[in-house]
């Protein structure tokens, strides 16, 4: 009975602190955010899930499952990858061994998450989940590095903004055509030269 119970021990504890992060999820949901407009809302509270303990330790307990079950789902992954990459004979033999390895680095992924739960680290396979990105080769990254980003600040409301005052400009004198004026003198003038000139 002993061994049972240390088997069941760490497993109830991860229960119950999987089923806790959702609450204390809530709890924060619930401060801050009744000013908001009902549009910026949804955003905030996207972003403040996923920053949140509670969203992250979400995430990784989504991951750490998604991982476990689907990562047998690597084999015909990496074969239509390969496929598409070289040639079928290739794609088959080639994408068969590749998926193979990296379905047990998914399986091992899956467990280091489930095991670590409680830890809100950043994700360790990329892409997190294999039905995104799926035309692209699953990467491993950093193991057990922290996920430090912080919640979004409140947006404060925006008054509404008013318009401003239309701009009265004075009245001008009144602007006098004297054009012709000059023109005539002008002419004149020029005509008294080439007369001048002529005359030599």
């Amino acid at each position: 009975m002993t061994k049972l119970n240390r088997f069941f021990a760490p497993l109830l504890l991860t229960g119950l602190l999987t089923a806790y992060a959702p609450l204390n999820q809530a709890a924060d949901m619930q401060q801050g955010y009744g000013d908001l407009s009902y549009r910026a809302a949804p955003q905030i509270d996207k972003a403040h899930q996923e920053t949140t303990y509670g969203g992250k330790v979400g995430r990784k307990a989504a991951s750490a499952f998604a991982n476990l079950t689907t990562g047998v789902l690597e084999i015909p992954k990496n074969m239509i990858n390969t496929t598409n990459q070289s040639n079928v004979f290739y794609g088959i033999i080639g994408g068969l061994f590749k998926g193979i390895v990296h379905t047990a680095g998914r399986l091992g992924v899956g467990v280091a998450d489930l095991v670590t739960i409680p830890l809100p680290t950043k994700p360790i396979a990329y892409p997190v989940y294999i039905w995104e990105d799926f035309d692209v080769d699953t990467t491993y990254g950093e193991v057990f590095r922290l996920d430090t980003t912080e919640p979004p600040a409140p947006i404060a409301p925006t008054a509404a903004v008013q318009p401003a005052a239309p701009v009265v400009v004075p009245p001008s004198a009144p602007i006098v055509d004297r054009s012709d004026e000059y023109t005539r003198e002008t002419n004149k003038t020029l005509d008294t030269f080439f007369e001048k000139e002529m005359m030599k």
